[in-house]
């Protein structure tokens, strides 16, 4: 049960998004911005920086939501998600970019504290051909998602289990991003779910 009073059935950071209209337009902007606007990194990149980070902070709404959409830009299939499975327990192994590799570690570097960002890791980066740009919108979408995990948990909302409500999620991500979406909406997974159950 959430801390606070939270509008029922709505996962994650719909219950938050839905309960402080005032800052949920900032928030979403900001999630547009980072995650979906134009950049030399794909939406699909910068989905996976978010999820790793969520995955580090532990938080099962973002990363889950996060990969979900990630894979979804992959293509949606089977094999997508189990590739971002696989990026989240150990991306050094799969066949990621090295760049990407490189972004991923210090993304997972300012997870643990901004300070623990070296120089040595950033030389890695353009060395593999990272641009600054590129290092700078690593490093704010892993500190913006250590804020999304911890309004997440911080409130202790609903974090369902159910990878169908969260592969909804993604497709719906990936096709409408964040600012055109209404978060009061109630999932058609959980939906059919509270119907069957009634039934």
């Amino acid at each position: 049960m959430a801390h606070i009073s939270l509008t029922e059935g709505l996962p994650g950071i719909r219950g938050p998004m839905t309960f402080s209209p005032e800052t949920t337009k900032p928030l979403a902007e900001l999630a547009q911005v980072l995650l979906t606007g134009p950049h030399t990194l794909t939406p699909a990149e910068r989905e996976m920086i978010a999820t790793y980070v969520s995955s580090q902070n532990d938080c099962l709404y973002c990363q889950s939501c996060h990969g979900s959409t990630a894979a979804q830009h992959l293509g949606g299939k089977d094999g997508d998600y189990e590739f971002i499975a696989e990026m989240k327990r150990d991306f050094e192994g799969t066949s990621l970019s090295p760049k990407m590799k490189a972004l991923l570690n210090i993304a997972g570097k300012v997870q643990q504290g901004g300070k623990n960002v070296t120089t040595s890791d950033v030389e890695r980066a353009r060395r593999e051909g990272a641009t600054d740009k590129e290092i700078h919108d690593t490093v704010l979408i892993a500190a913006a998602f250590c804020m999304f995990n911890r309004y997440v948990d911080g409130l202790g909302t609903w974090q369902p289990s159910d990878p169908e409500i969260y592969r909804e999620i993604g497709q719906q991500t990936s096709s409408q991003g964040y600012v055109k979406r209404d978060y009061g909406k109630p999932l058609e997974a959980i939906a059919a779910k509270q119907r069957g159950a009634n039934s």
